[in-house]
């Protein structure tokens, strides 16, 4: 019986102290938690491309707009700067022309063919994120959304 008793008290006294914050395992515990960077994104809308197709009889061409998930900068100094800044207009229409610069590059060598197979669009996707981390390293592309696609014959 002094056991259960015993057991019952040391129990209670961990409970209130892990719950209180007192007991040293769990100051550990929120200290790790607070280096985790949790990653955040935003989108980047581009406006409507409009493309010929690189198909033989060059009549083809694709209408589309699409929207990017992009991973916020993790570099704490750069993101302070930009706060205090508001928002780097130059910077981001710097960035803007690069990535449609790029979309359309990759853009202009698909066929129709190609885009209106089963699988055209995911390898669309899949070329896209390859291009922009290639030409654009400070961009962290997360997903790529096609908000309209025509393909014209």
């Amino acid at each position: 019986m002094g056991v259960v008793i015993a057991t019952l008290g040391v129990g209670g006294a961990v409970y209130y102290l892990a719950h209180t914050g007192r007991l040293p395992m769990q100051q550990r515990a929120a200290g790790q938690k607070a280096e985790v960077v949790a990653v955040t994104t935003h989108p980047m809308v581009l406006e409507p491309l409009l493309v010929n197709l690189s198909d033989a009889d060059g009549s083809s061409y694709l209408r589309m707009a699409m929207t990017l998930r992009v991973a916020d900068p993790v570099d704490k100094k750069s993101a302070a700067a930009k706060d205090e800044k508001g928002k780097d207009a130059k910077g981001a229409d710097d960035t803007g022309a690069a990535v449609r610069d790029t979309v359309l590059t990759v853009l202009g060598r698909q066929t129709a063919e190609g885009l209106l197979a089963a699988d055209g669009k995911e390898h669309l996707k899949a070329e896209l994120k390859t291009a922009l981390s290639e030409h654009n390293a400070d961009l962290k592309v997360k997903d790529i959304f096609f908000t309209d696609f025509l393909v014209q014959r």
